[in-house]
């Protein structure tokens, strides 16, 4: 058996259910735990970026800045600041079904540790028709968007560091 990280997907870190937080507001905590275990495995040597993957992590983390912004962009409305959050979902999707290996997990328990942004809905419903959607709070939405932001700035610095480093044959990289 195998110690369990934050790449497990069937449970979150400490082994509780994913998106178990009492008060709903986890996202950042599990991205925070996701983003501990890749720096680890990056600093143990376990995980080295391919160029094709230090590429696609530097698109991946562009478009998740397009989709939720640096935050000091002003209030948006929660309509769009949903739309915005369901972008960058959709951004990590196609992101995981452009490789595999550690950037694909890292990029489906991303997806995963956002997935509530998918049990959300802005507009009114009456009672039992909404397919089990709830209302966000500011808190969570804001929460979300935080996670989305600390997961631009790992991409990005990943794939800055991935371009830095030597190839094997001791020669720049050429992304650097």
């Amino acid at each position: 058996m195998h110690p369990q990280t934050a790449f497990d997907i069937g449970t979150a870190p400490g082994g509780r259910p994913p998106f178990s937080g009492s008060d709903g507001c986890d996202i950042s905590a599990q991205v925070e735990a996701l983003v501990a275990e890749a720096e680890r495995q990056l600093r143990d040597g376990l995980w080295e970026l391919a160029p094709g993957d230090t590429a696609l992590a530097l698109k991946t983390a562009s478009g998740l800045a397009d989709a939720v912004g640096t935050g000091c962009d002003g209030p948006s409305p929660g309509i769009e600041r949903l739309e915005r959050l369901r972008e960058a979902l959709a951004v990590l999707a196609i992101g995981i079904a452009r490789t595999h290996g550690r950037l694909a997990w890292f990029l489906a328990r991303a997806s995963t540790a956002l997935a509530p942004v998918l049990h959300w809905r802005i507009l009114p419903a009456a009672q039992g028709q909404s397919f089990g959607t709830v209302v966000p709070t500011p808190e969570e939405l804001a929460d979300a968007e935080n996670a989305t932001r600390r997961l631009h700035t790992v991409l990005a610095g990943i794939s800055a560091a991935a371009a830095e480093s030597p190839s094997e044959d001791g020669e720049p990289s050429p992304l650097g």
